[in-house]
C-alpha cells in the first residue's frame, strides 16, 4: 500500500477540478466510444452486440487492449443472429437524488430476445456503469442450476432439442500479462445471523476458477495500474437465479456473471432489468483503487445535509416493542431526544392501527394487510390526536419525527401502490419523510420490480424528499450494493437483553465495511449501557466498561443511531449532548469526504479508527484506543508518506500535534486512557 503524494494530489485535482460536461459518447463507423476526462472504453460495434476494443485510464495514459473477440455480454451460444440494432445518447439532468450524467443506450435483438444495454458515466468518476434490460422470449435456461443429463427426458421432438443452458455473462475483458494481483470481496447482510460481514480473497489468477463476491479488483504488478468490477446485486448468498459464483478469472481474463433472473422472468412486452455492474480504472496504490470505487458510489445518491444527515433515536433497542408506544410516551421521548441533541426521533412498530407479528400486545400479522384499509393510519387509541402533537413538539424542539413501515409483502408486493400511497399520505399530512423499511422479502424478480415501483412512486410524489432506512437484518434483501439510491442502511439489531451488544463488534462491522461501502450510508447503533449490566458479569468488553461518549463515538463514521428509550437513561447520560453538538457541526463535512478504515481491525484491544479524505490536503482522523496498555501507538493511515501534517483536536481527548508521516502514512498518537477516542481535523502543511 505504498502511497504516492504526486498521484494522490493529481487524483484529487481530477475529483475537484474536472470540467463540466466532460462525458462523451459517439458511434463512428464500427467503433463506439464512451468516456470522460478520466476513463475511456472503446467497443467494436458488432451490430450492437458490443465487443470491447480497449479500456483506457486517462490519468496515466494506460491503454489496455482486449484480447478476446467475443461479445462482452452473453446470454446465448447463438451470437450471430443479430438484428434491430440501435444507438442513442442522452444527457440526464441533475436531480436532488443524483448529479447529471451521460446515458448511452445500445439495443439489439438475438432472435426472439430483445436486449438493451444502458451505459452511465459521470463527470467526476473513473467508472462506467451498465444496466441491462431484456424483453421478448428465449429458450435458454437461465435459472443458474446446472442441468443433469440423467434428468433430461427422451428426445422425441425437434423442439425439445432447442433447450440450452448457458452461464450468462454481464461483462468480460481479457488483458495481457500474468501478474494480476486480484482481490475478490464478498459481503454478508442478514445481520441478525451474521456478525462477520466482509470476506476478502486475494488470488493470483491461474487456470479458470470462479469466485463469490460483489467486488473484483485486478492490480497489475508490473506497472501498478488496474481496474475493478462492481456487481450491483444483493450479497452472493441471497442473489436470485444464482449459479454459485459472480466472477471467473483465468490469467488476465476476467468475467462478471449472473443476471439475477430466469428465462421465466423475461416478459414479452416489458423490459426486465438484470443485475447491473460497474467497471472502473485507477493508477497507483490501493488508495487510488478505493478512491475510484468511491467516486462512483458517491454519485448514486446525493448526501444532502437537511435530508440525509441524521442522529436518530429509535426506542426499539430497549425491547419494549410496541407496549409503550403512544402519544404520552412519544412526547416524552421527543423531549429526551432534544435534550441529548438528537435530530430525528423514529417511532418504530406500534404507532399504526394494524398489529404486526412483533407486537407485544396482540397477535398480529403481515398477511393481507390491506384487508384493513386503516392499517397504516395512527392508532386512535394510542394517538387520539393523530401524530400532529408529536410532530409539532418535534418542530418546536428541533427533532424530526420519523416512522417504521413494513410493505405488504404478499404476492410479490402486488399492493405496492397502496403501500406507496400510505407513505405519501403520511408525508402530506404530517411531513414524515424518513421511513424505516422493515420486513422485506425479495425472493422473486417480480417482487424486486414492484418494490422499486413503490420507492420510485413515493419519491416522485414527495419531490425526492423521502429517505428510506432499509433494514438489512434478516431475509432476502438488497444488501449493500442495490437500492442505495433510496437512502441509508439500518445495519444491525443488537440488544443488551440478549448480551449480543459489544461496542467493538459494532465498530468492527463498520470498520470492515467502510473500505468498500460508503460509511455515511450505514446507520450504526449505540445502546443504553446501564441496562442489563448484570447479564454481562465481569466481561471486560461489556458495554458498562465504556463511557457513554465512547459508545456514541463508535458510530460517528456512519449515521449514529441511538437504539434506546431516552426516558430510560440516567441523568449522567445526557452529558453527551455537548459531544453530539460538536459532532453535528462536522458531520456533513466528514461524510462528504471518502471515509476509509485506519489502524488495526477493532478487537477490543486495538488502536484503530477512520480517515475522511476531504481533499488532497485536508480531512479528518478518528482514533480509538481500545483496552490496551499502550498510551502511545503508531497508527497507519491513508496519508502520503514523509509529509508534515498538522492535527488539531476538535472532539475527544487528544492533544494538538504536528509530525512527519512515516511509512504507510503512519502517525504517532497518544491517548492516556483506555477505551478513549479523539477526532482530529488534519492539514498537510509541507
Amino acid at each position: 500500500m505504498r502511497r504516492s503524494c504526486l498521484i494522490l494530489f493529481s487524483f484529487f485535482l481530477l475529483l475537484s477540478g474536472y470540467s463540466q460536461n466532460s462525458c462523451y459518447s459517439r458511434l463512428e463507423n464500427d467503433t463506439l466510444t464512451i468516456g470522460n476526462d478520466l476513463i475511456e472504453r472503446k467497443f467494436i460495434w458488432n451490430k450492437g452486440n458490443l465487443i470491447t476494443y480497449s479500456l483506457t485510464d486517462k490519468t496515466s495514459d494506460q491503454c489496455w487492449l482486449n484480447k478476446t473477440k467475443n461479445p462482452d455480454f452473453r446470454i446465448s451460444q447463438d451470437i450471430d443472429n443479430i438484428s434491430n440494432s440501435l444507438y442513442s445518447s442522452n444527457e440526464i439532468k441533475e436531480s436532488s437524488i443524483h448529479p447529471a450524467y451521460l446515458e448511452t443506450t445500445v439495443s439489439f435483438s438475438l432472435g426472439t430476445l430483445d436486449i438493451k444495454r444502458v451505459y452511465r458515466i459521470y463527470d467526476n468518476s473513473s467508472t462506467i456503469a451498465c444496466d441491462t434490460y431484456l424483453k421478448g422470449s428465449t429458450d435458454v435456461i437461465l435459472d443458474g442450476k446446472a442441468a443433469n443429463l440423467a434428468d433430461m427426458k427422451n428426445i422425441e421432438f425437434a423442439e425439445d432439442m432447442k433447450s440450452k443452458q448457458v452461464t450468462a455473462i454481464l461483462d468480460q475483458i481479457k488483458l495481457d500479462g500474468f501478474h494480476w494481483q486480484t482481490k475478490i470481496v464478498e459481503f454478508y447482510d442478514v445481520t441478525d445471523w451474521n456478525n462477520n460481514l466482509v470476506f476478502e480473497s486475494n488470488i493470483i489468477p491461474y487456470r479458470k476458477n470462479s469466485y463469490r463476491g460483489n467486488l473484483l479488483f485486478a492490480h497489475n504488478q508490473e506497472n501498478d495500474k488496474g481496474f475493478f468490477f462492481l456487481k450491483e446485486a444483493p450479497s452472493s448468498s441471497v442473489q436470485l437465479a444464482y449459479n454459485g459464483y459472480d466472477f471467473t478469472a483465468e490469467f488476465g481474463h476476467f468475467v462478471v456473471s449472473g443476471l439475477g433472473i430466469t428465462e421465466k422472468d423475461i416478459k414479452k412486452d416489458e423490459w426486465v432489468k438484470t443485475y447491473s455492474y460497474v467497471i472502473g480504472v485507477y493508477s497507483g496504490s490501493e488508495l487510488e483503487q478505493l478512491l475510484a470505487l468511491r467516486s462512483y458510489q458517491k454519485n448514486i445518491r446525493k448526501l444532502l445535509p437537511g435530508r440525509d444527515e441524521m442522529v436518530m433515536m429509535n426506542t426499539w433497542g430497549d425491547r419494549s416493542q410496541d407496549a409503550k408506544v403512544n402519544e404520552k410516551f412519544s412526547l416524552i421521548e421527543v423531549e429526551k431526544a432534544a435534550k441529548l441533541g438528537i435530530t430525528h426521533f423514529q417511532i418504530d412498530d406500534g404507532w399504526q392501527v394494524g398489529k404486526s407479528p412483533n407486537s407485544a400486545v396482540a397477535k398480529g400479522s403481515f398477511k393481507n394487510i390491506w384487508d384493513n384499509p386503516d392499517y397504516w393510519k395512527p392508532d386512535p387509541e394510542k394517538y387520539p390526536n393523530g401524530l400532529r402533537p408529536i410532530v409539532e413538539k418535534g418542530k418546536k424542539l428541533g427533532v424530526e419525527i420519523c416512522l417504521w413501515f413494513n410493505p405488504s409483502v404478499q404476492n410479490d408486493y402486488a399492493d405496492w401502490q397502496k403501500d406507496a400511497q400510505a407513505m405519501i399520505d403520511l408525508y402530506n399530512k404530517y411531513g414524515i419523510r424518513t421511513f424505516k423499511i422493515d420486513g422485506l422479502a425479495i425472493p422473486t424478480k417480480q417482487s424486486g420490480i414492484n418494490l422499486r415501483r413503490l420507492f420510485d412512486k413515493v419519491l416522485d410524489k414527495t419531490n425526492n424528499n423521502v429517505v428510506f432506512n432499509l433494514d438489512a437484518t434478516a431475509g432476502r434483501r438488497g444488501g449493500f450494493h442495490t437500492f442505495t439510491e433510496y437512502g441509508n442502511i439500518f445495519l444491525e439489531n443488537r440488544y443488551t437483553d440478549w448480551q449480543n451488544y459489544y461496542p467493538y463488534w459494532t465498530l468492527r462491522n463498520i470498520w470492515q465495511l467502510s473500505k468498500y461501502v460508503p460509511a455515511e450510508k450505514l446507520q450504526i447503533e449505540f445502546l443504553n449501557k446501564w441496562r442489563n449490566s448484570d447479564k454481562y458479569g465481569d466481561d471486560m468488553f461489556a458495554p458498562g466498561n465504556y463511557s457513554f461518549a465512547y459508545l456514541f463515538a463508535t458510530t460517528m463514521a456512519g449515521q449514529p443511531l441511538a437504539w434506546f428509550e431516552g426516558s430510560g437513561l440516567p441523568k449522567e447520560a445526557f452529558e453527551i449532548n455537548k459531544l453530539i453538538k460538536s459532532y453535528k457541526e462536522i458531520q456533513h463535512d466528514f461524510h462528504n469526504g471518502t471515509i476509509l478504515p485506519i489502524g488495526d481491525e477493532p478487537s477490543g484491544k486495538s488502536w484503530t479508527g477512520f480517515q475522511s479524505i476531504v481533499n488532497a490536503n485536508e480531512g479528518y482522523l478518528i482514533f480509538y484506543r481500545e483496552n490496551n496498555s499502550r498510551q502511545k501507538a503508531t497508527v497507519e493511515t491513508w496519508l502520503p508518506e514523509t509529509v508534515k501534517v498538522r492535527c488539531v483536536p476538535i472532539i475527544g481527548n487528544g492533544g494538538k500535534t504536528e509530525q512527519l508521516t512515516k511509512r504507510k502514512g503512519a502517525l504517532e498518537i497518544e491517548l492516556p486512557n483506555i477505551n478513549d477516542f479523539v477526532v482530529y481535523k488534519y492539514e498537510i502543511i509541507k
